[in-house]
């Protein structure tokens, strides 16, 4: 359809459908195309479900909220648990081995008092050695550093730095920091109202398709919003090319502070498995570690020596399963399934699982890395083609920035040239030293056609005029 069809249906002014045809566009995801004429023509080959309203729309949106209040809520839960978890079964564990080693000593010391000095001896260095070894973890500095102690040199004292909350580095070394390109969606609408402002108002799919990062039927949607959202409208050039304009945006007083007639595409950031210091994710391993070791070591003699009834199978038993069954056997009726299940099923699963989520985390994080470096180049690698539209070759899309190269950089670039050509078809041959050479002849003449409407709009009718009334 056209503007004209609309009004012929519905009797509305010319002027309120051009207004509302962007809203609809964008509401009911419309393509756009120009006839020979250089008429605007509106398709919706989704038909006419909303984006925004309807029974659907609106389920969409509470679930996002009342998904997002379940996220927060099992967040801040599942920090507290996660480092109760790993810090209170360490502690345990260690507590458990500490006094195990004191009933030896005493039982030792008892039976055999000739040789006293060196039982206790023994014993007391292995006791003074964990209990050395919990107090150097729970207080190391990196964990836990005291926001009142001070440190210097040569008498100069001064404030040592916060330290990050244990749980809060905890859950970076488990689940990292969070998405570090949270605000790359606004950043990119500050860069094409930018360049939008820049260039006369005036912006073709090519140029918003470099800014984004987007392929072209991406991009036709997306630039249909922002027309709905900024006041924008579709217009045909003399030859047919599309262009949207974008008149109200140059209304602005700071002109000059905020002119940049270039691309400025801000690149996606590489996301870090954790911005934890290595020596304090070396510390959660060793405690994870000691846990593992000791609830696989738990539940292994649960099931082999089972309960522990006379003096014969306390002696046949292991040294630290023997003593931990006599002690619980003191406040715990089935010592037993307190010791295979409380110190190893449990805390061997949690172990497990604290190694399994940062691995799996690692294998996701690096496939998700290609992926932020692939749009990182389709950005680049557009915006090569749209300087260079007469001869591209591949192997001269070869941005310097970690952030846009693939691991696999031919395949790379071939693919997103594959995603310029599904836009503008380009003629295709090789030169004498064997490489493809990718001559994209209709988009140098939608950029030509591009420069030539620019070069006729008059930038002085955007002016804001001198002041005539101030209050």
């Amino acid at each position: 359809m056209t503007v004209a069809d609309v009004v012929a249906r519905t009797a509305l002014p010319l002027e309120t459908v051009r207004g509302l045809v962007n809203d609809v566009a964008d509401e009911y995801s419309a393509h756009i195309s120009v006839t020979e004429s250089g008429e605007i023509l509106y398709s919706f080959p989704s038909g006419f479900t909303s984006r925004y309203r309807g029974f659907k729309a609106a389920a969409k949106r509470a679930l996002g909220k009342i998904g997002r209040a379940f996220k927060i809520a099992g967040a801040a839960l599942f920090k507290a648990w996660i480092m109760l978890m790993l810090v209170g079964y360490f502690v345990l564990f260690m507590l458990i081995a500490l006094a195990a080693l004191v009933l030896s000593v005493a039982a030792s010391n008892s039976s055999n008092s000739n040789n006293r000095r060196d039982n206790s001896g023994g014993g007391l260095f292995f006791v003074s050695g964990i209990f050395n070894f919990i107090i150097r973890i729970w207080f190391y500095s990196e964990l836990t550093k005291s926001f009142d102690r001070r440190y210097g040199a040569y008498g100069r004292t001064e404030p040592r730095p916060k330290g990050k909350p244990l749980y809060k580095a905890i859950f970076s070394f488990v689940f990292g920091d969070g998405d570090p390109n949270a605000a790359i969606e606004t950043r990119e609408r500050q860069a094409v109202i930018t360049y939008i402002q820049a260039n006369k108002g005036i912006i073709s799919l090519p140029e918003f398709m470099i800014l984004t990062g987007t392929s072209g039927s991406e991009a036709d949607s997306l630039v249909s919003a922002y027309c709905s959202e900024y006041g924008g409208m579709p217009e045909a050039t003399d030859d047919g090319t599309v262009i949207y304009r974008f008149d109200a945006l140059l209304l602005r007083a700071d002109r000059p502070a905020r002119s940049s007639g270039g691309f400025s595409t801000p690149l996606k950031l590489l996301e870090k498995f954790s911005l934890n210091k290595t020596k304090m994710n070396i510390w959660f391993c060793v405690i994870n570690s000691v846990n593992l070791i000791f609830g696989s070591y738990f539940f292994v003699n649960a099931m082999k020596s089972g309960h522990i009834l006379t003096e014969r199978h306390f002696n046949a038993a292991s040294f630290l399963y023997a003593r931990t069954y006599f002690m619980m056997d003191n406040f715990i009726a089935n010592p037993l399934s307190f010791i295979s299940i409380g110190l190893g099923v449990v805390p061997l699963i949690f172990s497990l699982f604290f190694w399994l989520i940062p691995l799996v985390r690692y294998a996701l994080l690096k496939k998700n890395n290609e992926k932020i470096k692939l749009e990182n180049l389709r950005k680049n690698a557009f915006m090569f083609i749209w300087d260079n539209p007469a001869a591209v070759k591949p192997g001269d899309i070869n941005p310097a920035q970690k952030e846009c190269r693939p691991e696999n950089m031919a395949t790379a670039r071939e693919r997103v040239i594959k995603d310029m050509c599904r836009y503008s078809v380009p003629d295709v041959a090789v030169n004498e030293t064997g490489e493809t050479v990718y001559s994209f002849n209709e988009l140098k003449r939608e950029k030509d056609a591009l420069f030539k409407y620019r070069s006729g709009v008059n930038a002085a009718d955007s002016e804001l005029g001198k002041i005539i009334f101030k209050a």
